[in-house]
């Protein structure tokens, strides 16, 4: 993953831990080219916020990241210009502190914050920060996932978001079976802090970390969600950047992934043990935005409409704004799940 000027400067002056470590074959990070055993339930609904606005846990998920910076801004951009979209969210926050759309929003006055709040919910969208990213690997650097919690969690109450998207990237750590524990410690701990009904929180897993023991034997996300699946609203699965064949296809995204990383197609994960409905289908908004496993609009939104004529409902999430604009995901849901 690839981060912007800005964010890879921030984190430079925070003397952030950078790092990427991968054994052959696994999965590769992450949200995108970065310029920056049982049915879990999650704890859908609507959520009152600390300020009183009300977010919705409850599907589908129209998802959309911005980490880059957009000229002329202030902000998140205008609701009006994420028409289609339901949940925005803004990267990062770091164990070190906030960098990139996160940190901008903290810069702003309490005031500006809490009109653009309210522009939002007027919309029905949901603001979220994203912690951690491709910059950081807490498991393998010591960081404590309670203490980790517990501070994330007091910046999503003090500048006022709905909830955080967890885009853990400690490959090495997962791969290694330490990042099992710790993901399920940082969860509950979030979840104590920011209660159901209040906040959202979601996760950002690559497709591969739903892979069963044959390929994680000390576990994978499908025990994740075992023990902590009731706290994670929903997951916002990256579909992408493993592979130049990897998930390109409606077959391969949706019933029969193959290549390297068989089992992990949307209804293969679900027949794994994961809730179908929390398996948002995340996808790069163009080429640009990923390494590879970008899909058109025409071929995404085809995707799209055969989930759901399979009983499928989560959404869809896209790495990332501006590209990924109301006209793109206008375009995705095109018939199947029409804007208006």
């Amino acid at each position: 993953m690839l981060f912007s000027f800005a964010h890879v400067f921030t984190a430079l002056v925070a003397l952030t831990h950078v790092g990427l470590g991968l054994a052959a074959p696994v999965p590769v990070c992450s949200l995108g080219n970065r310029t920056g055993g049982n049915n879990s339930t999650s704890s859908s609904g609507n959520a009152t916020g600390s300020n009183g606005t009300t977010t919705s846990s409850s599907g589908p998920h129209w998802v959309v990241y911005s980490d880059s910076w957009v000229s002329g801004e202030n902000g998140p951009p205008a609701a009006s210009d994420i028409e289609g979209y339901n949940v925005f969210i803004m990267s990062f926050l770091l164990a070190s502190g906030s960098v990139d759309q996160a940190q901008e929003w903290e810069t702003l006055d309490a005031t500006t914050r809490s009109t653009i709040k309210a522009a939002y919910k007027a919309a029905g969208v949901s603001l979220l920060v994203s912690a951690f990213g491709s910059t950081e690997t807490p498991t393998s650097s010591g960081t404590d996932p309670t203490t980790a919690a517990n501070t994330m969690a007091a910046w999503v109450k003090q500048y006022d978001v709905d909830g955080i998207d967890v885009d853990y990237e400690d490959f090495d750590a997962f791969n290694d079976g330490s990042a099992i524990a710790w993901l399920e410690t940082f969860t509950s701990a979030l979840r104590a802090q920011l209660p159901a009904g209040q906040y959202i929180i979601t996760h950002a897993p690559v497709a591969p970390w739903f892979s069963g023991t044959s390929v994680y034997p000390s576990g994978s996300y499908l025990d994740i969600d075992q023990k902590v699946g009731s706290s994670i609203d929903w997951y916002n699965v990256q579909f992408y950047n493993q592979g130049a064949s990897e998930y390109t296809d409606c077959n391969g995204l949706l019933t029969s992934s193959g290549g390297t990383f068989p089992g992990t197609s949307v209804f293969e994960i679900a027949a794994a043990g994961i809730d179908l409905n929390k398996i948002v289908i995340g996808k790069p908004a163009s080429a640009a935005d990923a390494s590879n496993g970008y899909m058109d609009t025409a071929t995404l939104a085809s995707c799209v409409s055969q989930a759901q004529g399979k009983g499928w409902n989560a959404g869809v999430m896209t790495w990332e704004y501006p590209t990924g604009d109301s006209a793109w995901i206008s375009a995705v849901r095109a018939t199947a799940f029409p804007v208006n």
